[in-house]
């Protein structure tokens, strides 16, 4: 049972709650029934395991596994790794840097930046079976000492007011109706000055989206919003927008090049984002081939700042 100010839904009616109490625990139950929705659409069920038989594939082992090897994927969003890097050089990363993953999912991205560039990384991400996997993940490449991994939503963030230098997000903003509270709460937990980088999908033209996409069954847990939506929620929560930048192109050229190279290959890879998706995999990539193609959408990069004052 959900408690609002120490009172459950019953008895704010029946103890003198004001219609405010009830509208707040209407709005908690509906965000939960989002979150509860997201978490059931990403949790796989045997995803450690289905990794592992991949990696055999590749002659690899827990032991042997390098970050380069677990790229294909952990990288959950459009460009991969190759889209990850070119983001994330424009944060300036550093060893000084401590860096929060904002939905980190398996963490390959907190992996990558570990790697890369020594910083510690903060991941948080709504599904369970995403972080337990991703924790064994750090283990198994020996980055766990700069990484940490943990369950809980990134508009309730469980960390103290200008704790990170930095932060990011890769394809997360779709499965958040909130932009403001998102925006707000990554502002609350960046140092004045601190950047924050976004790599989301984003509405650019009008028209219905085809589902099933990767980050939702239905339209219930899909929150696609436009470029001007997310920088006005940046704005309200003391952001200035450093650069913008549409992928549009980019897009259409990475699953171009992933059809060809599963025709070339007879099939998908060993390893690939393709086991994260599960069975609808390829009716996912097929909408959202479509949804870019016609327009409707595209991966569009924001660099903001924290203002200083």
């Amino acid at each position: 049972m959900i408690l609002i100010g120490g009172k459950s839904p019953a008895a704010a009616l029946f103890i003198g709650g004001s219609n405010q109490d009830v509208t707040d625990i209407q709005l908690s139950e509906s965000i939960m029934t989002d979150r509860n929705e997201v978490t059931h659409h990403y949790t796989h069920g045997g995803l450690l395991a289905a990794i592992r038989a991949g990696l055999e594939q590749l002659g690899k082992t827990p032991q042997s596994v390098t970050v380069d090897d677990l790229g294909p994927v952990e990288e959950f969003h459009i460009g991969g790794r190759v889209a990850s890097e070119i983001f994330l050089d424009q944060l300036a990363l550093s060893a000084n840097d401590h860096v929060l993953d904002v939905g980190c999912a398996l963490g390959g991205t907190s992996r990558f930046v570990a790697s890369r560039y020594a910083s510690h990384i903060f991941g948080i991400d709504l599904t369970k079976e995403y972080i337990d996997t991703g924790r064994s993940l750090c283990a198994w490449v020996g980055l766990e000492h700069l990484i940490t991994l943990e369950q809980g939503s990134a508009t309730s963030l469980p960390c103290a007011d200008a704790t990170f230098d930095k932060s990011y997000m890769l394809h997360v903003g779709m499965n958040i109706a909130d932009k403001n509270l998102l925006a707000t709460e990554v502002s609350r937990v960046l140092k004045p000055g601190g950047k924050f980088g976004i790599y989301d999908i984003m509405r650019i033209g009008p028209g219905d989206l085809s589902f099933p996409v990767p980050w939702a069954t239905t339209k219930n847990t899909s929150f696609v919003a436009s470029s001007d939506d997310y920088k006005l929620a940046l704005d309200n929560a003391g952001f200035d927008i450093v650069s913008e930048r549409n992928r549009h192109n980019f897009a259409l050229d990475f699953f171009d090049k992933l059809k060809a190279n599963s025709l070339l290959a007879n099939g998908p890879p060993a390893l690939g984002t393709h086991i994260l998706m599960g069975a609808t995999a390829p009716e996912k990539v097929q909408n959202i081939v479509e949804n870019l193609t016609e327009g409707r959408l595209a991966p569009i990069e924001l660099i903001a700042q924290k203002r200083k004052c």
